[in-house]
């Protein structure tokens, strides 16, 4: 199997450095719109967890601003970031290989956390909390909706 395949298990775990809840926000829109993922979609196949998903990835937007919002790097930070890589990693990885995408997001969410908060801090250096935060959420944002897009759509199964 060639690392191309598991390349949007990659990706999901880079977009889960910067929003820990943005992958599981866009694996239950997927679900919602009958998309089915190549992986299996773990938790996400209940409603009370799709609904969840999506209420977390939004709520998570907003208390991203407050002046009081850990950093990603904190324990439950980095906890929340391994657990939602490792199920989207699993949900976009090809069938049979859902240990394998949920690893490689997990080891690709992690260090990257670090990363993406030092650029964080950087632009709210230049423009404030509020705006670099917004900033921050449309790229990942549109870079989750993107990797999910591409991963139920590129494999043909929707």
């Amino acid at each position: 199997m060639r690392i191309s395949a598991l390349l949007p298990s990659i990706l999901i775990g880079a977009v889960s450095s910067a929003r820990s809840m943005t992958p599981m926000a866009a694996l239950a829109g997927a679900h919602l719109a009958g998309r089915p993922t190549p992986g299996r979609l773990i938790l996400l196949g209940h409603p009370l967890f799709t609904f969840g998903a999506l209420a977390m990835g939004v709520g998570e937007l907003f208390g991203d601003k407050m002046k009081s919002a850990p950093d990603r790097t904190v324990f439950l930070g980095l906890l929340a970031r391994v657990m939602s890589a490792g199920i989207a990693g699993s949900a976009l990885a090809p069938r049979g290989r859902e240990r394998t995408g949920a690893a490689l997001a997990i080891l690709t969410a992690v260090p990257l956390a670090y990363l993406t908060l030092a650029g964080r801090e950087r632009a709210m250096r230049r423009v404030g909390q509020t705006r670099s935060g917004l900033m921050e959420d449309a790229l990942v944002v549109a870079a989750g909706a993107a990797v999910v897009g591409a991963s139920v759509r590129r494999r043909g199964l929707g």
